[in-house]
C-alpha cells in the first residue's frame, strides 16, 4: 500500500514537472538558437511567436550582429502580411540599433515602401497619401543620389495620380451638390496637377466596391 502511494506521488511530481516544462517560454538560448527559432516561427506562419521570440533574443543578446538581419526579416514579414505598423516598429528598431550613413537611405526607403504597400483604397487613405508625398519629397531631397530614387519616384507618381483622382471626385461631389465655390477650389488644384489634360485612363472600381467608394 505504501509503495503504491509512493508511486502515485512520484508519478504526480513527474507529470507536473513535465507540464511545467512544456509551458515554459524559451530562455537562455544563444543568439543563433534564437535566430533559428524565429526563422522556424516565420516558416510556420506564426508571426506572434516570432515577435515574442525576438523580444527574448533582444533582451538576452543586445549586441548580437544577428539582430540586424533579424530586424529586417521581421519587418519584411510584417509587410508581407500587411501589418505595416509593426513593420515600421522593426524598421525604427533597426535604425536605433544599426542605423548609419551607410544604410540610412535603405531604411527610409523601406519605411516609405511600407506606407506605399498599405495604400490599398485611396478614398480611405487621404492622410496616408499626403503624408507619404511629404516623406518621399524629403527623402529625395536628403538623398538625391540614392539607388532607390527610381523606385520612390514611381511611388510618388502613383500617389500624385491618386490625389489627382481624389480631387476630381471631390470636385464632382461639390458640383453635384451645388457648392460651386468649393468645386472651383478643387478645379484649381486639378489644373495645377501634372496630370491635367493628359490622356489618362481613369481606374474603375469593381461594382461591389464602387457602391461604397463613391461619395
Amino acid at each position: 500500500m505504501k509503495k503504491n502511494i509512493f508511486f502515485l506521488i512520484l508519478l504526480g511530481i513527474l507529470i507536473n514537472a513535465c507540464s511545467t516544462k512544456s509551458n515554459e517560454g524559451l530562455y537562455n538560448l544563444t543568439a543563433s538558437e534564437w535566430y533559428q527559432q524565429i526563422i522556424k516561427d516565420l516558416q510556420d506562419k506564426d508571426l506572434e511567436k516570432a515577435d515574442e521570440h525576438y523580444n527574448g533574443m533582444a533582451s538576452e543578446h543586445i549586441a548580437s550582429p544577428l539582430l540586424e538581419t533579424t530586424l529586417i526579416i521581421l519587418a519584411q514579414a510584417h509587410i508581407d502580411e500587411e501589418e505595416y505598423q509593426l513593420a515600421e516598429f522593426y524598421l525604427d528598431e533597426y535604425n536605433k540599433k544599426f542605423g548609419s550613413s551607410r544604410n540610412a537611405d535603405y531604411i527610409r526607403y523601406l519605411k516609405i515602401k511600407a506606407k506605399f504597400d498599405a495604400f490599398a483604397v485611396p478614398n480611405r487613405n487621404q492622410a496616408l497619401m499626403l503624408e507619404s508625398q511629404k516623406e518621399i519629397g524629403a527623402f529625395l531631397q536628403d538623398y538625391p543620389y540614392t539607388e532607390y530614387e527610381p523606385l520612390v519616384q514611381t511611388m510618388l507618381t502613383k500617389f500624385n495620380l491618386a490625389v489627382f483622382y481624389l480631387n476630381d471626385t471631390i470636385r464632382d461631389l461639390y458640383n453635384r451638390t451645388g457648392r460651386i465655390e468649393s468645386a472651383d477650389v478643387y478645379q484649381q488644384k486639378l489644373q495645377e496637377s501634372e496630370f491635367y489634360k493628359q490622356n489618362i485612363i481613369k481606374p474603375e472600381l469593381p461594382w461591389y466596391r464602387s457602391v461604397f467608394e463613391k461619395f
